[in-house]
């Protein structure tokens, strides 16, 4: 920090120097100033030494805002508002007047940013409940007319419209995500069985089998934003699955004993260099891409469930 302050008054000791160097000169050359050269070094010395405590004085008392300002940038956890340093100078006071103007506006276009978010989700939420009005009634029309091959062709396609609005819903509640968790032991089963009748006819048009590992395992966590996580992979697994495949489902626990889920397909797979960034938002991937189905969204939306909610761990394969 002296090296920095040295480098912005440079200027000024550049001219304390040429001063100096001026004053000397003129010392020596006019001859109506009689100096020994002795002299002329000792009072050099003693201006130098002067202007150097001067110069040392003044750092310590102009950086001591600086510094101030640095160990609140460094301590996230306070509020710098309240902790910004007692001017000492105008500049100073023009500082602190400027950032708490600039905090004021930011704090008021968040304040209208999460206000438009939060009418755009209550928007899209009423949305999707009038929309699953008629979705619920034509599921009853095809459950009672399942014996028409023609019905159960809608009746996949059907799913497909049902899945993105049961997404969408849920992408309306991501903001209020960390209130809406309610935890309970369930068992895996529980959680499993659901989400596969739910994609039979999409695994029966394309000769699908799902194999569940017959084995009991409880966990804590909470059913709906957990069986939403297992919708994500499930469909990707339905997906990318090729005509007459196998969906493999295995229950187990890590070394630290915590419940594990592990979900197989026989697709393609994801390329090793995709694999860190498959819970980025938008990202497809080659395999997405090649088979012009993906959105980014699925896994996206499955990542933050996954990492608040640590009781409940999912390994995809």
């Amino acid at each position: 920090m002296f090296i920095a302050y040295v480098k912005d008054m440079k200027s000024w000791i550049l001219l304390f120097a040429a001063s100096l160097a001026v004053t000397d000169g003129l010392i020596w050359i006019d001859k109506g100033l009689t100096l020994r050269l002795s002299s002329l070094i000792y009072l050099n010395i003693l201006l130098i030494a002067i202007f150097i405590s001067f110069l040392i004085w003044r750092i310590k008392k102009e950086m001591h805002f600086t510094k101030e300002l640095l160990r609140i940038s460094e301590d996230p956890s306070r509020d710098w508002q309240e902790g910004l340093p007692e001017p000492l100078f105008l500049r100073d006071q023009t500082i602190n007047d400027l950032l708490k103007q600039v905090a004021a506006d930011y704090m008021g276009k968040l304040s209208e940013m999460k206000s438009a978010n939060l009418m755009e989700s209550d928007y899209t939420a009423a949305w999707v409940h009038e929309v699953k009005a008629p979705l619920t009634s034509m599921k009853m029309m095809i459950d009672a007319n399942r014996q028409d091959l023609t019905i159960r062709k809608i009746e996949s396609d059907w799913l497909r419209v049902h899945l993105l609005i049961d997404r969408q819903l849920y992408i309306s509640r991501m903001p209020s995500l960390g209130t809406d968790y309610v935890l309970e032991k369930i068992e895996m089963h529980q959680l499993i069985t659901p989400e596969i009748s739910e994609l039979r006819s999409w695994c029966i048009e394309k000769n699908i089998a799902v194999e569940i590992e017959d084995k009991e395992l409880e966990l804590i966590t909470d059913s709906k934003w957990c069986r939403f996580i297992i919708r994500q992979l499930l469909t990707n697994a339905v997906k990318y699955s090729p005509d007459g495949g196998v969906v493999y489902i295995k229950f187990d626990r890590s070394e630290s004993g915590n419940p594990v889920l592990l979900i197989k397909d026989e697709g393609s797979g994801i390329p090793t260099h995709d694999l860190p960034r498959i819970f980025d938002k938008g990202f497809t991937g080659g395999t997405g891409r090649l088979h012009n189905a993906a959105t980014g969204i699925g896994l996206y939306l499955s990542s933050p469930s996954c990492i608040e909610n640590r009781n409940f761990l999912v390994d995809t394969l």
